[in-house]
């Protein structure tokens, strides 16, 4: 069972089955610091979010299982069960949203979290408005998903999207350079897609925001570079060749088709 709030913490939302016909989506938070759940929760909350919230690996994935909210948001460095291991024991049964929040900032902490099988990483200290935004665009693609697999075999399914060596599967969220696999964030999927889908075409940075996030929230340039910068470290370690996203100074991005 999920472990008391904080004093003047939000209360956990009851055990009823997360989905739309049954109130707000459900968020998990799992976090051994009190601070960050009260705080993340009231945020949600004030979005129309249900919260649940867990200060350990170990009770939170009994939880998770038993009762599975619409995404979780867990830390890394927890006692009992650090958020590694968490999501190691939950991919095993379960395919729930999950967005790493930690104070790491290391490339092989982001590398394993993914490969387990999260759906992003944020590193505090952080924009909750920002949470928020990843929090909507991961439900909104597992919408998506749920509802494709729903529909009929007749139904039209998206296309891949193909340009070179870069194959990206938009249903499953899976993307590939030259055949070997390459994993992205969500954000980090959305910003390429949208280069991607217009090759040669120059996006700006406010562009590929838009593309990524909500239009109420506002990321600065250095995110925006950020993100491509991070896309393409993670292009070069499986060819370190990589230069299909170019930079036009003063102007934004574009994807050359090659």
């Amino acid at each position: 069972m999920a472990e008391p709030p904080a004093p003047n913490a939000p209360t956990p939302s009851g055990p009823e089955p997360a989905g739309p016909a049954s109130g707000p989506q459900v968020i998990a938070l799992v976090d051994d610091d009190r601070n960050i759940l009260t705080t993340v929760s009231i945020a949600l909350q004030a979005e129309g979010f249900a919260t649940r919230l867990y200060s350990d690996g170990a009770a939170a994935l009994k939880a998770l299982l038993e009762n599975p909210p619409d995404l979780a948001v867990c830390d890394i460095k927890m006692p009992r069960m650090d958020g590694f291991e968490l999501l190691r024991q939950l991919r095993a049964k379960s395919a729930l949203p999950v967005i790493f929040l930690t104070s790491k900032d290391e490339e092989p902490d982001e590398a394993l979290g993914l490969a387990l099988g999260a759906d992003d990483y944020i590193t505090k200290p952080f924009s909750q408005r920002l949470l928020v935004a990843r929090i909507r665009a991961i439900l909104r693609r597992s919408d998506f998903v749920r509802a494709a697999a729903g529909e009929a075999q007749s139904e039209p399914q998206p296309e891949p999207i193909r340009r070179g060596r870069l194959t990206m599967d938009p249903l499953r969220h899976e993307v590939t350079w030259a055949g070997e696999p390459v994993s992205l964030t969500v954000t980090e999927f959305l910003i390429l897609e949208a280069l991607a889908s217009r090759p040669g075409v120059i996006r700006t940075r406010n562009q590929l925001m838009d593309a990524a996030y909500d239009d109420d929230v506002f990321v600065d340039d250095r995110t925006v570079d950020s993100h491509i910068k991070r896309l393409r470290r993670k292009f070069r370690s499986v060819d370190p060749g990589f230069a299909a996203i170019e930079t036009l100074y003063g102007a934004g991005y574009s994807f050359a088709d090659g």
